[in-house]
């Protein structure tokens, strides 16, 4: 081969190389001490606004200003998992939570990674992560639905199972539940701190037979508050209504989320929690959606 042919080809291949390099999302290692973010803003009709730029905001951990080391407006890939519920309950609108958790897939980004986890009396992942859509059909496809829900645990193993394996910064968990937890062996307090430390925002969707009827035992308001703590959010709808659009909603809502990140002047890991607000400076009468704080812990090591 000639000098000017290597060249050539040398040339060729740093092209490609370039090119490859471009398409990849951005990654934010844990040793770089980045907290990233993942934030949602809506004017007051309830519109998401999804054309600020960097300057709009304005980010504060324990009430501290925090400069803005990296912002994006645009489609990131994300680390997602469908958290159907499979119980006895849930028989008679299984099929068309199954047809909405695959609306919701097919609305995301299709660089996403998904994991489908079904649970009843206890959770069990179906699928690991996979972006293949004929795989994740036949995991989400269920005919046996029976026995209790155990929504805590499927919480719990969901949040463990993002924390040690997801590849994206951005993680959303998408759970689909009449909300009625009967089984779970841990706590709120235990599902809740390992929803936080995934980094995962909660989007629930809590079919009811009577939307004028609420829960004694406050599980409702136990999903309401998950979506809250992690930049998330919880909707309350009947049985009957459209499923699909509410789930292809929340994928379009994950899309246009904006993603800013900062190194904490706090760089300690020693297990305390830091409060975190967000703020868009203009234009005014805004509202800003992210997760509200997290806890400075060291990642987990990966095998």
């Amino acid at each position: 081969m000639t000098t000017s042919t290597q060249l050539t080809a040398l040339a060729a291949a740093m092209c490609v190389a370039l090119s490859l390099a471009a398409r990849q999302p951005p990654t934010f290692h844990a040793d770089t001490r980045l907290v990233v973010l993942h934030v949602t803003v809506t004017n007051g009709h309830g519109e998401r606004v999804t054309n600020l730029d960097r300057g709009s905001f304005v980010v504060f951990e324990d009430g501290r200003s925090q400069p803005i080391t990296f912002f994006r407006n645009d489609d990131v890939p994300t680390s997602l998992g469908l958290v159907i519920d499979n119980s006895g309950s849930m028989r008679s609108v299984r099929p068309r939570v199954e047809a909405a958790a695959l609306a919701f897939v097919r609305a995301s980004n299709p660089l996403d990674e998904v994991f489908v986890l079904n649970f009843a009396d206890t959770p069990r992942i179906d699928v690991p992560f996979t972006n293949d859509v004929r795989v994740l059909e036949a995991g989400v496809a269920r005919v046996d639905a029976i026995g209790g829900t155990a929504m805590r645990d499927a919480l719990l193993v969901a949040g463990r199972y993002l924390r040690e394996h997801a590849t994206h910064d951005r993680r959303a968990l998408l759970v689909i539940t009449d909300g009625n937890d009967n089984a779970s062996t841990v706590s709120i307090s235990e599902c809740r701190r390992a929803v936080e430390r995934s980094g995962a925002a909660i989007y629930a969707v809590r079919l009811v037979r009577d939307t004028s009827w609420a829960d004694p035992r406050g599980n409702d308001d136990e999903l309401d508050r998950l979506a809250e703590l992690t930049g998330g959010i919880a909707d309350r709808i009947a049985a009957t209504s459209n499923i699909e659009h509410v789930a292809q909603e929340m994928a379009h809502r994950i899309r246009t989320e904006y993603t800013i990140a900062y190194h904490p002047a706090n760089q300690e890991l020693d297990g305390s929690y830091r409060a975190i607000r967000v703020k868009v400076t203009k234009p005014g009468g805004l509202t800003v959606r992210t997760r509200p704080g997290y806890w400075a812990t060291a990642p987990p090591k990966v095998p």
